[in-house]
Order: structure tokens, then C-alpha cells, then sequence
């Protein structure tokens, strides 16, 4: 476990920052370079997630750091080595609210909704927590409380809003496939927006939001006045919604590994070649030590490619059914 510096007497966020911060100024951090995650600053220095998110938003409301989503929080382009020392405040600094916030008696569901989606955004669902968002926001810990009774309420609050981010038009391709299209690709940039939200809902709990909705209702209404009994349509829209869903879970999980382990994709599959190796001189797969020779760089697993592959897969096998 990692012993910040700083007076004995300060809080432990502090001391995060302080450490941070000289990490920043001696250029250690370089600018554009990603400052270790909430999830491991909590582990590296043995506090809660909300200290861990509380010493970031320091390092933020100082200017040194900036969120990026699905990359974390980077050194921000205007720290150089010597601007992080100047921007050190002669006392220990006092969370204050953002601009675009407010304070105590500003606050707001609107308000505490978009912090935790941006929290969720890019540091994955798991680093969100009520103490989080309060400190995200520069209100007190408790201050959201008034808003919302619990995490779980609120991620239902932040999944409502992310899906009702995107709405179809008001007159609709006229081919019901064009408008399964439309809706499956709108669910999937949503997705891709917010990869946390595939973590939330499970085909047999389903959530029952009124901004998913939205986009079920669309898909429906495709299917609909073409003869199906209810019981087929509905399962042709679960199928539908599943390859969505069922791929975009992978978007998170990639993150969330990426996060624990500090290596991308391609590093973890390089650090593992000796075993891929072993598999394939073992003799008992040939026709995957073929297609794994076939690959001059290797196979490159492109998920926006397999869920076009998949849609036009399922289209093309539903039409005789949605048509005959």
C-alpha cells in the first residue's frame, strides 16, 4: 500500500493529491497521459472509492487532470511540469462546486443525474457511488440524499436519462427491416455511448424505464401488422435487442479489465501468446491452429463489425419468417 506525503494532519484525499500533483509537476504524468483510475487509487492507497473520486476532483477543479470518456482521467494539455506547482495553493484546498453545478441550494436531480453518468462514463459503474457524485458536484456528502435514496435508484434515474438521449423520426422508413435497422444502430451508439448500461438490465429482469421504451415501442411497431402471433413478435424483438445488448456487455468488461490489470487488449493477448502457442503445436485443434496461422497480425476483434455482421445475420434469417 502506497504512504502518501503531506502533513500528518490532512485528510487522506489530500495527501492522494499532493502526491499526484507532484507526479504531475515533476513530470512523471506527462499531459495527455491517464493518472490512475478511483478503483486504483482506492486500492493503491487503501481508502473508499469516495475519497478516491474526492482527490480527482481536486486534481480537476485545479485544472491538472480532465475526464475523457472511456479513457479516465488524463494529465490535462495546460499541466506542464512547472504549471502544477504554481496552481499549488499555499493552504489545503476546499472542494468547490463547478461552475456548471452550482451550489447546495442549487442542486438538482437534473444536476446529480448527468455527474453520475459522467462518472460512469469514464471510470465504468463500479467506481460510482452516492459520496462520489456529491463530491464530483462540490456539495456535501448528504446532499444528494435529498434527491435520491440510493445508488440503485439512481443508476435507474441515469439509465432512463442515457437511453432517452436519442428518439426516432416522426415519419419512419416505410420497410419495417429499414426501421429495425435504424433502431438497432441507435441502441448500439447509445451503448457505445454508455457502455455501463448493458451491466444494468438482464433479458428476464428487464427494465422497465420509460426511455428504453422508447426504443422497444420503435422496434415493435416494425414488426407489427405483419401476421406474427404476439408470442413470435415479441421473441423476434428480444432476439433483436439481445445481439445489441449481448455485445455491447463486452464494452465494459473490456474497460473494466483494461482499468485492473493497466493493460490494453492487445497487451493482454501479448503477455498470453506463449500459452496461445502451446494450444496451437499441441496438435489437438487443428482447425483453429489453421485459422490462427491464416492471421498475418493476428485476428483482430472488431465489436462494431460483428454487430453489423450479426444484424444483417438475424434480418436476413427473419425475413422469411416476418414475410411469409
Amino acid at each position: 500500500m502506497t504512504q502518501t506525503t503531506g502533513p500528518a494532519g490532512d485528510p487522506p484525499y489530500l495527501r492522494i493529491v499532493a502526491a499526484l500533483r507532484r507526479r504531475i509537476a515533476e513530470g512523471e504524468l506527462a499531459p495527455g497521459e491517464r493518472v490512475p483510475s478511483t478503483r486504483q487509487i482506492a486500492a493503491q492507497w487503501g481508502v473508499a472509492l469516495a475519497t478516491a473520486t474526492k482527490a480527482l476532483t481536486t486534481l480537476r477543479l485545479e485544472g491538472l487532470v480532465e475526464a475523457r470518456p472511456r479513457i479516465g482521467t488524463v494529465v490535462a494539455a495546460a499541466a506542464a511540469p512547472d504549471a502544477a506547482a504554481r496552481r499549488r495553493p499555499s493552504s489545503a484546498p476546499s472542494i468547490t462546486p463547478d461552475t456548471d453545478t452550482g451550489t447546495d441550494q442549487e442542486l438538482s436531480l437534473d444536476r446529480i443525474v448527468r455527474a453520475a453518468i459522467a462518472i460512469a462514463d469514464a471510470e465504468g459503474l463500479a467506481a460510482l457511488s452516492m459520496r462520489g457524485v456529491a463530491a464530483r458536484l462540490g456539495v456535501a456528502a448528504m446532499s444528494t440524499y435529498r434527491y435520491v435514496p440510493s445508488k440503485d435508484d439512481l443508476v435507474l434515474l441515469m439509465a432512463d436519462a442515457a437511453f432517452g438521449e436519442e428518439s426516432y423520426p416522426a415519419e419512419a422508413p416505410a420497410h419495417w427491416r429499414e426501421r429495425i435497422e435504424m433502431g438497432a444502430r441507435t441502441l448500439w451508439s447509445l451503448y457505445r455511448k454508455h457502455p455501463w448500461l448493458a451491466q444494468i438490465g438482464s433479458l428476464t429482469r428487464p427494465l422497465l424505464l420509460p426511455g428504453l421504451l422508447v426504443h422497444g415501442e420503435w422496434m415493435l411497431n416494425a414488426l407489427d401488422g405483419h401476421g406474427l402471433d404476439p408470442t413470435t413478435l415479441f421473441d423476434i424483438h428480444v432476439l433483436l435487442y439481445s445481439h445489441v445488448q449481448g455485445l455491447a456487455v463486452h464494452l465494459e468488461l473490456e474497460a473494466n479489465a483494461e482499468a485492473a490489470t493497466g493493460q490494453s487488449e492487445d497487451q493482454w493477448m501479448d503477455s498470453r501468446s506463449h500459452i496461445l502457442r502451446e494450444l496451437v503445436d499441441s496438435g489437438r485443434f487443428p482447425t483453429f491452429a489453421k485459422l490462427v496461422g491464416s492471421f498475418e497480425d493476428g485476428y483482430d476483434l472488431r465489436l462494431d463489425a460483428l454487430f453489423e455482421l450479426g444484424l444483417r445475420a438475424l434480418l436476413d434469417g427473419l425475413t422469411p419468417v416476418v414475410e411469409g
